[in-house]
This record gives structure tokens, sequence and C-alpha cells, in this order.
């Protein structure tokens, strides 16, 4: 006889879902108890790693990956890393397990008050009314994953994984087109804009296209920000017409844009922020148009004018429909080496930057390389010198709630087995993801992480001395990473000085895509609070 669970691995495999990011409980044991060979079960020790290795599957494979938690202690664990996932537009099914339906009325032990317990973070969420709903819930949150890119949620009692089946697949269709094509009528008053425009720039977000979008931008010739705090590089970074990260205050970014008159914002909100700063987004004179294919991206957006429709298709048509500015295309400064250079560490007995470290990798990372970073301090460095030279050349948590670091860059690295993949997070950000090491090094995940170690969380210290007081939290300069690395399995070292940080990046960097096992770097660098955000 058909069960449930026999339907809804059909459904799974039917959807490509053949790869189980879990941290099991009991709830879970009937679904997970005798898995199906063809169904890989990856074991992450925190939910926050489940969720983080899922999203970097997801984001690596551009497809929505299975996630198994674990009732409310699961659940409530993981919706930090369900609101990363959200934000960076990861999609993801989230199976969350929940006591017995026969008697949770009663609310026995374990039992889940699990409906709106992840708030407003799923994409869509759903208990399903009777057992046999399960494989339709199931194939509706992949719909629901892939169109909203985001999160999608079922909530599953354990005693429905072995009800009967009668054979029907009810809640969701077999097959579901998106057509992105837009008729030239409605792109007509944005030509109009831009063909008019005195001096036009784009801003790119993670939700843009590259190739169409490059096509566009020379066409235009204009430079091209990127948005800031994004989840991935929206414009290749080492394009002469790349202009840099917008700043993330009010009074520099009208000032970074004043020059332009119409800004066009593809596949990024306009405009995100961070400290709270009074006045306009831009300045007086200038018009700002949005294309996304986010609904509530679209929808918040103080924007002229807005489209909510495919990024690619959208860049694509508009460069056969607008005409070729004569004006020349800017020369962006590419780029640079740290302000005192690396080698200055060594020569004059200075302890490490960060921007040591990220020079260095910088000039040797190759081209295809996946960087995962999660520095706050350090960020500005890293825009400034280690372009990305692909879409996946920059990643990052977008939400802006650390633990992405780590687990992203496992999963990552599981989706795109071929390509290297470095993780570059301060010591206080690794804190919160270093249980994904053991997965790591279990399922022989051959990542680079390489840790900015400077035993506080700087960000912090710095927003403390603008408020013109003192922070009440002390230092951890206790804590030792390659340690903490090692007791998880993960092979690690500590590196503190410039010849020791170029000498292992020489023996490692050039095998990283071939490597089979993890390597942790714990890097002491000094305290360097003179950046902004």
């Amino acid at each position: 006889m058909s069960t449930v669970r026999d339907a809804a691995f059909d459904v799974l495999r039917s959807r490509g879902l053949t790869t189980v990011f879990c941290n099991p409980g009991s709830t879970e044991v009937p679904l997970l108890t005798d898995l199906p060979d063809d169904l890989r079960f990856v074991l992450a020790l925190h939910e926050a790693s489940v969720v983080g290795m899922a999203t970097g599957w997801a984001i690596g494979t551009e497809a929505p990956a299975l996630v198994v938690l674990h009732t409310t202690a699961g659940l409530g664990t993981a919706v930090g890393a369900i609101a990363t996932a959200r934000v960076n537009r990861a999609p993801l099914v989230i199976l969350v397990g929940q006591q017995d339906r026969r008697h949770v009325a009663l609310e026995p032990f374990l039992t889940g008050r699990l409906e709106g317990l992840a708030g407003d973070y799923p994409v869509w969420a759903d208990q399903p009314a009777r057992a046999q709903d399960v494989p339709g819930a199931l194939a509706r949150a992949w719909h629901e994953a892939v169109t909203a890119r985001g999160p999608a949620l079922v909530i599953v009692p354990m005693d429905d994984w072995r009800a009967p089946f009668d054979g029907e697949v009810l809640a969701a269709p077999a097959r579901l087109l998106r057509p992105a094509a837009v008729p030239d009528a409605d792109l007509a008053p944005l030509v109009q804009l831009l063909t008019g425009a005195r001096s036009p720039a784009i801003v790119a977000g993670a939700g843009a296209a590259w190739d169409p979008l490059v096509a566009l931008a020379e066409r235009l010739r204009c430079p091209v920000f990127q948005e800031s705090f994004g989840a991935r590089a929206g414009f290749p970074q080492d394009h002469p017409q790349y202009a840099g990260v917008l700043p993330a205050d009010r009074a520099r970014l009208r000032e970074r844009l004043a020059p332009h008159d119409v800004v066009l914002a593809v596949g990024a909100p306009v405009f995100r922020q961070y400290v709270y700063a009074p006045g306009p987004l831009v300045a007086p004179g200038t018009s700002v148009a949005l294309v996304t294919d986010d609904p509530a991206e679209a929808h918040r957006s103080p924007a002229d004018l807005a489209y909510l429709a495919s990024p690619a298709a959208v860049c694509a048509r508009l460069t056969t429909l607008l005409p070729t500015r004569t004006a020349s295309a800017p020369r962006a400064t590419a780029p640079g080496a740290s302000p005192s250079g690396p080698d200055d560490a060594p020569l004059r007995g200075r302890p490490l930057r960060a921007a040591h470290v990220l020079s260095a990798l910088a000039s040797r990372l190759p081209a295809d390389t996946v960087l995962v970073e999660e520095t706050p301090s350090s960020r500005p460095d890293l825009h400034r010198l280690v372009p990305a030279r692909t879409s996946l050349g920059f990643v990052s948590a977008a939400m802006g709630g650390l633990g992405f670091g780590v687990p992203a860059a496992v999963g990552l690295r599981m989706a795109l087995p071929d390509r290297p993949v470095v993780a570059v997070v301060g010591d206080g950000a690794a804190l919160y993801g270093l249980h994904a090491l053991w997965s790591a090094t279990h399922y022989r995940v051959g990542a680079l992480f390489v840790v900015l170690a400077n035993g506080r969380y700087a960000v912090m210290d710095r927003l403390a001395d603008d408020q013109g007081g003192k922070a009440p939290w002390p230092p951890f300069t206790e804590v030792d990473v390659r340690g903490l690395a090692r007791s998880l399995g993960c092979p690690a070292r500590r590196v503190d000085s410039y010849d020791e940080l170029t000498a292992t990046l020489d023996e490692v960097v050039p095998n990283l895509a071939a490597r089979e096992e993890p390597l942790l770097l714990d890097v002491t660098v000094a305290v360097d609070l003179d950046f902004q955000p």
C-alpha cells in the first residue's frame, strides 16, 4: 500500500529535491528512517547551519533546496537563518515536524505552536488539513519558493507519513510556466526617461542578470554602482564602467548620485540604508526608476517609475530600443592595493590588518572563485580590493544577522564542487556558524575559511564610539577559533604574520578547485575602526 511518505518522496524527486539538509528530532524520525538510497541526507549540528547550508546550496544551484526542521525548537532556532534566506531571495522548501496529529489537541510533549512562529519570513506556509494533502502541499511549496524566491514552509504531523495515500497529488500544477516577455508599449515610459537623460546611472543589485545588464550599461555608456548590503554582486566589478558600492547613509548617497539626473535600479531596492539620517534619498531633480521581479521590493521603493518584471527581459529589450549614447563611457577607478601596502607589515614590524589579508587574496584567487563575505568591519576593504568577476564573486547576508558565512560557503561548495569557494569572515561572525565546519569535514567539502580574528565586535565598537560613549561589552580575545575548528574535525592553522599568510595562500589557493577537505585559517589582525559602512 502506498503511503503519504512514498508519495512525498515522489514529489521531492520530481522537483529535484533529493538532498536533505537536516538536524533531526523525534518528530522527523518516521520520515527519515530508512531513507531511500537516491535521497542524500546532509547533517548539520545546528539549525542555523542547516538553513545556512541549504541557502548556499540554493544560491549555487539556482534551484530550491530542501530543509527538514524539528518542531518548535528547530524552527525557532532557525528563524534568523530563514530571515536571511528570505532577504537573500534563496528558494527553500522547509519541512517542519509536528507531534502526532491524533493527540496534538492535548498539547503533548514536543507539540509545536508552529503557525506564525517564523513570522512573515516564509513566502508561504501551510499545515495540510489531511495527511493525504501533504504531497500536494510540498509540490505547491516548491512552486511558491521558485516564484517568490524565498523559503516556503510545510508543517507535517509525524503520523501523517504512514497514512495511506490514494494516488492523487492535489493543490499544485505538474508544470508551471512563467513567461517573462515585456511589451514595448509598457517599456515606453522608461525608454523615454532614459533617452532624455543627460547623465544616467545604474544601480545593480542581487536580482540583476549580468549579461543583459552589461549590454544595457554599455549602450547607455553610464556608470554602474553596486547596491549597499547586497546579497551578491549585480555587475562585474572589474568592468571599466563599474563605479563602486553605494554609501549606506543618505548624505553620502545623495552626494554620490547628485551628478545623475536619472538613476535606474535593477534588481536592487531603492535604496538600502543602514544608520538613519534625515533628508531625501536623492537630490532634487534626480528621477529614480526601478526594475525588479520582487513584488515587495517594487511596492516599498520610493521610485518615480517601477516595473515588476524580469530584470533580464527588461534589460535585454531596452538594449534594442534605446539609441547608443554618444557620451564617452566613464572610466571608474579600479580596485587598488591597501593604502599602506601589504608589504609594510613585515618591513615595519606592524601587525597584519584586514587589508593586507584581502590584498594577498585578491592577487591569488582565480576569476571563478565563489567568495562569501561576513566581515562587517572589513567589508569596505573587501569591496575595494577584491572585485567580483562573476555573479558569485561576492555573496553576503543581505539581512545583516550573523552566522551566514561559514554554512553558506559549505552549501555553495557542495552545489558547485568544481569551483573554488572562499569564505572571508570575522571571528565574531564565525562563532555563530562554526557548527557547519563539522559538516564540511564529514562530507569532504573543500572550502577555504579565512577568519579575520581581532577578538571583538569591531562594528559594534565603532557604533558605540559614534554615540560618544563606552561599550559595555568586553573583547573576547581568549577565544581560539583554530582550536574550535579542530574540535569539530576541521583542519585549521593559525596565521600571525604576512610571511605566514602569503606562504599559506601560495600553498593552498592553486589547488582550491580540487580540494577535498576544508581548511580554516585563523588570521590574527589588528583592530581597525577607521571604516564607514
